[in-house]
Parts: C-alpha cells; structure tokens; sequence
C-alpha cells in the first residue's frame, strides 16, 4: 500500500469521490487556481473544472448558503474554509439553516464544510482555535475529526456520502508531519465509530485529533515505569462512540479525558458525565481532564507550548491517578 501525508489522504480522498460522483464539488476560497491554502485542492481545478471547482469572495455566510441551496437541488458539495476559525462568518447559515433543514422538513442536506483547525504552529488566536464544540451542541450534524492519514480518507469520503451536514476538522500540526499506509482500493471509515489505538490495562485516555499522539507518546513512556494506558481515538464527535468509551473505562477503571480544547464546556465535560451516568460503579478513581486553559491560543511560541496540553502533562496526570 503507498504511504501518503494526513493532508494527500484528504486530497486524495476528495478527488476520488469527485471521479465517482459527478455531484460531488469543491467551493471556497482559493480553491481553484492555488489549490486550497493548504493545497488540498490542488490540481482539481485542471482535472474537474470550473462548474465543480468554484473560487468564491471572501464570504463564509455565502460560501456555506450557497453549499446548503446546492445540497437541497441534489448536489454534493464540499466546502474548504481557509481556517476553521473563520467559520464563525458563517455560523448563522450552518446552526439554523443547514442543521435543521432535515428536522423541519425531511430534506436531505448532503455536504461537507471542512478545513484546517488546531495549534502547535504559532498561528496565534485568529488560525488555531479547536472550536468543535460549537456544532457538537447542534443537533442535526456531525462533527468529524480524524488522527491518521487512513482514517483521514476513509472519514472525508464517508462524510461526503452522508446524507446530512458534516463539519470535518484537519489538524494542520498534523498535515504533513503524519503518514501512514493507505489502501489504493475504496474503502470508508464508518462516522460515529471509535478506534483503540493503544491497549492498556490500568488508565484509558479517551481522546481525538492531534492528541491521540500525545497521548500514544506519554502511552509509550508510561510503559516504562510499569503503568499501562489504553489510548481511544473518537474519530467523531457527533454522534459519539459511547459503546467504545464506557468498554474502555471499564475495562480500566480509572480515566484520563485529553483534548486541545479549552476546558469550560469541552467534549471532556460530555465524557466525565456519562462515565458518571453509566459507568461510576466501574471507577477506581476521579475523572481526570487534561486540556487547554480557558484562554484564547497564544501567538508566542513560549506561551502556546505552556497552553497546550503534552504528553508530560498527561503522564504526570496518569501518575497521579495510578497512585490513587
């Protein structure tokens, strides 16, 4: 199998679905002729056109109420944003517009808004927020957030045949620093499913997106020192795999809820209560959040690093909970 980036695998992925399905198209800013800020269009301009690779103005509320008329006539559209952070432009078309189309009337809504989020490349507050939680509260999405290049693929090619909205999140620290084997063949990744990536027996790390490295690093190093940490990879969001969360804790019996978003109001308060509902008699021990502080993303590299959670700070968590 060849090996392929986090950000070719999208690409990739995009572009095979557009070969299969001549509904399927490409809208945003720079997507045509520069090939997407991150190049994840790049090429498709030459390969499909203009009517299915479409350049837009600088107009997030047009972009995705233009995507959303387009769905509704039948159409599969994907639309990039140039950073996630900049789909607050348009919030209002998603969360009371294409969100609730299927609930009010049973029409189909068949789209994807994707693009890059996250830290770890100084981009300061304005192009590294992990803001997932705004549309994880939304019913009638859902919300999308792969760690490895297969499941990059197999995600964005599953979301682009779902039949109702889905927001796709791309780690940009991820773009090109992961890489990993990816069949030629078709194949998806179902939405709603978890992956253990790591089995462990003494601490299960629920986690998503960029963190499940972090906490596959901290995993590897915990091993050494005798405590062993069972690593789940949501992979999505909206809906979530709570089968795969409960299974885990568990199995475990103490947790750890590890994300690069900020604490008050992230997935990891969703999680802690549902072990709590579900699970309690299982716990050996408290629920532990590892997260961002409630601040905005720093700019200066010193600042974002004491922001952003790591894998000493997730081992000196696990520590802390293996002794209790």
């Amino acid at each position: 199998m060849p090996v392929l980036t986090y950000v070719e695998a999208i690409r990739q992925g995009i572009w095979e679905e557009m070969e299969r399905d001549p509904s399927v198209f490409v809208i945003g800013e720079d997507v045509a002729e520069y090939g997407g800020a991150f190049k994840v269009t790049d090429g498709m301009l030459e390969r499909f056109g203009r009517d299915r690779v479409i350049d837009t103005p600088i107009s997030e509320s047009a972009i995705v109420g233009a995507a959303t008329g387009a769905a509704l006539m039948g159409m599969r559209p994907v639309v990039e944003m140039q950073f996630m952070d900049f789909i607050a432009c348009g919030f209002d078309q998603i969360v009371n517009m294409a969100a609730k189309i299927h609930y009010r009337w049973g029409a189909k809504v068949p789209m994807v808004i994707r693009g890059p989020s996250g830290a770890g490349v100084h981009g300061g507050p304005y192009h590294s927020q992990s803001n997932e939680m705004w549309f994880v509260h939304t019913p009638g999405l859902k919300v999308v957030i792969p760690s490895t290049a297969y499941d990059a693929k197999g995600l964005i090619k599953a979301s682009i045949r779902d039949e109702n909205p889905v927001i796709f999140y791309e780690h940009k620290f991820l773009y090109r620093r992961i890489k990993d084997e990816v069949p030629d063949e078709d194949y998806l990744v179902p939405l709603g499913r978890a992956a253990v990536r790591r089995e462990g027996a003494d601490i299960a790390v629920i986690t998503y997106g960029a963190m499940v490295w972090t906490a596959l690093e901290a995993a590897a190093e915990l091993e050494k020192e005798g405590v062993s940490l069972e690593v789940v990879d949501l992979r999505s969001l909206l809906p979530y795999d709570e089968a795969a969360v409960l299974a885990s804790v568990r199995k475990c019996g103490k947790v750890i809820l590890l994300h690069e978003d900020t604490r008050t109001g992230g997935m990891a308060g969703e999680l802690a209560a549902l072990i709590g509902e579900r699970a309690f008699d299982d716990l050996d021990g408290p629920i532990i959040r590892v997260t961002a502080p409630d601040t905005p993303v720093p700019f200066a590299p010193p600042l974002e690093e004491y922001f952003l959670p790591n894998a000493q700070k997730l081992m000196a968590a696990a520590r802390k909970l293996a002794a209790y």
